[in-house]
């Protein structure tokens, strides 16, 4: 069939969708595709962000101490850092185009396992669960979101990313409206939106196995990267850096807020939860826009803008009133978020070849120092207190200055 199968405008029938060539995808963006694994990321991201909204909760129930929580947060997120990279890595050689709809079959055992633990030892169990199936989720589906490109590598990253994000912002919602209400077992209802998940991704992996069998570990070995060696570990250095400071400063505010807000202000649990989903919005947003800027203007420029731009209001957040902390919160969310694709898209392009690698690397890191913080912030918390953590963390964004080690790319695209 003609390339026109494959149009943008067409319903996303997988019985009436023709796959595109390499070479088709060259040309236009397979936006069915795309948004296919946006909404699978959306459902996967919106579980896991429901599991630290309910902290509280789970505190108050099991007389946890903040370390424990952050523990307990460590715990399923080191899980998905510590396999995502050989996932990543295995299935750059060995193809597994069924691997996405059974991660998030393990995804809803750790549901169950959370809605019906009844000890610290089984939460921490089906944590490490829920951090199975994202670790076999996110490689995978950035691949698929980078092969339906079309060339817009940016575009299609941030929308796959946003999609997450989007998800992460409402988990909070979700728990406030349906979990929090009605206790602990209210976790399982989350299951409906991982069986939705699992149905999206076998429409992603039919699409996916009907394109022509390429030799991924051929391919990969004859796209050696363009920079030395010495540059190319020079360059992942400062990512890992950059990553670390994105994501404790993050993690601080994803795990943490509702507590930082219910002790400073003295406001409810659900009242905290309508801020942390105001952050976590703006952090959706803003990863919507980083992306296709960073096709136009460079991953470099994006990187710088979005950590010193924040620097001065992380700063400030500390010792703001209630209002413009929320104020300050949603401008560091838009601005700072942006910089997720840029990085993911720059790795990419300093190996290329090595997608699956990458996107598992990126991605284990994002959960890995994730999870690495949150266990030692709740340590913190527990030694100084809630509030002197987040004074402290105010200091993660000039980090940024560490951009300057970056080379350019835009060159060598």
């Amino acid at each position: 069939m003609t390339n026109s199968t494959v149009g943008i405008a067409e319903a996303p029938t997988v019985s009436a969708t023709t796959p595109a060539t390499p070479a088709q995808q060259g040309q236009k963006l397979v936006v069915q595709v795309v948004a296919a694994v946006a909404i699978a990321h959306l459902l996967n991201d919106l579980i896991q962000a429901a599991l630290p909204a309910i902290f509280p909760m789970l505190k108050s129930r099991f007389h946890l101490t903040f370390s424990q929580i952050g523990l307990v947060a460590m715990v399923y997120q080191i899980t998905a850092s510590l396999l995502q990279p050989w996932i990543g890595l295995y299935t750059d050689k060995h193809p597994m185009p069924y691997l996405l709809p059974l991660g998030m079959v393990v995804t809803l055992l750790g549901i169950g396992g959370i809605a019906l633990a009844n000890s610290y030892e089984m939460l921490m169990l089906a944590g490490a669960v829920i951090g199975v199936g994202s670790a076999t989720f996110h490689p995978e589906a950035s691949r698929i979101a980078r092969m339906a490109s079309g060339g817009r590598f940016g575009t299609a990253q941030s929308a796959f990313q946003v999609g997450g994000n989007t998800g992460s912002a409402i988990g909070p919602l979700v728990a406030s409206a349906i979990i929090l209400p009605f206790g602990q077992t209210a976790f399982g209802w989350l299951a409906l939106g991982a069986l939705a998940a699992i149905w999206t991704l076998f429409f992603v992996t039919r699409w996916r196995l009907r394109l022509p069998e390429t030799h991924p570990s051929k391919s990969a070995a004859s796209q050696a990267s363009p920079y030395d060696k010495v540059t190319v570990i020079r360059a992942l250095a400062v990512i890992s850096v950059l990553m670390f400071a994105k994501f404790i400063y993050i993690g601080s505010i994803t795990n943490y807020f509702t507590f930082y807000l219910i002790e400073r202000f003295a406001i409810t649990v659900q009242q905290s939860q309508f801020y942390l989903f105001c952050f976590l919005a703006a952090v959706a947003a803003g990863t919507f826009f980083g992306g296709p800027v960073g096709d136009r203007i460079g991953r470099k420029a994006v990187i710088w803008i979005s950590f010193l731009g924040i620097a001065p209001f992380a700063l400030m957040m500390p010792h703001a009133n209630l209002f413009w902390t929320a104020i300050l919160a949603i401008i560091i969310g838009l601005v700072l978020s942006s910089a997720f694709a840029a990085l993911v898209v720059y790795a990419q392009e300093i190996l290329p070849g090595r997608v699956g690698m990458v996107s598992g690397v990126m991605f284990g890191l994002m959960f890995g120092i994730g999870g690495i913080g949150a266990a030692a912030l709740g340590r913190l918390a527990d030694a100084y207190g809630i509030v002197w953590v987040y004074g402290l963390t105010a200091y993660l964004p000039l980090l940024g200055f560490a951009t300057a080690l970056l080379p350019r790319t835009g060159k060598r695209r």
